[in-house]
This record gives C-alpha cells, sequence and structure tokens, in this order.
C-alpha cells in the first residue's frame, strides 16, 4: 500500500528547501511537481521545479478535470496532475505533494488516508527576514504573506504532524522519521509484508 504525504508551510518557512535537503537522502519518495501559472524564478528549470504554464492552458486543465487539486495562491494558480498521482500510487510508489494549505484540505478530502505535513517558522521575527531575505517581493507583499502565515497557521491542527524549521538539516530529518514510522504502520505491513506474513498462516 503507498503511501501520499502532503507537505504544506506558509510562504517563507522554507518548505522547498526542506524538500530538497530531504530528497537528497535514500528516503525513496517521488515528488509530484506541480503546474503554475506563476512566471519562473532565477533558479528554476521547468518540468523540475514546476510545470510552468500560461492561464489559457491552466484553464483548459481545469475544465477538463485533469487536477486532483487547484489553488489560486498571489494572483497565480496552482495545480496537480490527477492523472499522474493515480498512476504512481498504482504502481506502489510513495508520493510527495508540495502544496498550499488550500490544496492539502482539497487533497484530504479526496485522499483520507493521506499524510499531512505542516512545516511551522520558528518564529514571525524569523519568517519577515527570510521573506525580506529572498528580495523577490516589495514591503505591501511581504505584509500580505506574513497576514496569510497567521491564517494558515490557524488550521495546522487539522494537520497529522507538524515539524518547526529551526534548522534545514534536522526538519528534513524529521519528516524522515515521520515517512518511514508511517510506512511501518500495520495496515500498510498487512498489504506490504502479505507474502511473508502468509509464510505463518
Amino acid at each position: 500500500m503507498s503511501c501520499l504525504f502532503v507537505i504544506s508551510a506558509p510562504s517563507g518557512a522554507g518548505k522547498t528547501s526542506v524538500i530538497r535537503t530531504l530528497l537528497q537522502t535514500d528516503i525513496n519518495v517521488t515528488l509530484s511537481i506541480s503546474y503554475t501559472t506563476r512566471p519562473s524564478r532565477r533558479d528554476e528549470q521547468n518540468s523540475r521545479d514546476y510545470f510552468f504554464v500560461d492561464r489559457t492552458t491552466f484553464r483548459e486543465m481545469q475544465k477538463h478535470g485533469e487536477f486532483l487539486e487547484s489553488a489560486e495562491v498571489y494572483g497565480n494558480f496552482y495545480g496537480t496532475s490527477r492523472k499522474w498521482i493515480e498512476e504512481t500510487l498504482a504502481a506502489e510508489q510513495d508520493v510527495l505533494l508540495e502544496i498550499d494549505c488550500q490544496g492539502a484540505q482539497q487533497v484530504r478530502t479526496l485522499y483520507p488516508q493521506a499524510v499531512s505535513i505542516f512545516i511551522l517558522p520558528p518564529s514571525m521575527t524569523t519568517l519577515k527576514t527570510r521573506l525580506e531575505q529572498r528580495g523577490m517581493d516589495e514591503s505591501k507583499t511581504i505584509e500580505r504573506r506574513l497576514a496569510a502565515a497567521c491564517s494558515e497557521i490557524a488550521h495546522l491542527h487539522r494537520f497529522d504532524y507538524v515539524v518547526v524549521n529551526h534548522e534545514l538539516e534536522t526538519a528534513a530529518q524529521e519528516i524522515s522519521c515521520i515517512i518511514q514510522a508511517e510506512r511501518l504502520k500495520t495496515m500498510r505491513q498487512l498489504v506490504r509484508q502479505r507474502s511473508l506474513i502468509a509464510e505463518f498462516s
């Protein structure tokens, strides 16, 4: 039985950096690549970080039900391929979704068994500093992101796990531990180890 892991965080909490660090380990989980209408940033590559599409293309995909979840965030659209998720899970490969809180709620509705993880910044001051150091947003946008962070954090009780990103490697290690523990749950081991268990029947 494959696992679907959903990771969300406020903008600037370090979600992408934590996940990149996590994927450099031998955790053996496949990262879903989202579609987005926002412009690529200078260090991003199409089909590696996102599938960058225009609004018309995104709307057409949305109309034809191609997204498992989709949301508008800060004026840009994001969506996860339904077909890719279904096929990857059917192939018994664990999947990791890096999505915003709106999308996480949609996924949990469709996949109640999904494991949801919220990355929490260590403080509001640290979050503001990280947003400022990115150098991508003007002050009004940063204030809007901080207000959105407060709103998102108010709903973290809906997630299965909360990881505080004090330090990148530690946060990645904690998420790795969550993934390993979920894989060892009895309901999943009954499926994954059915041949072994059958020997003792």
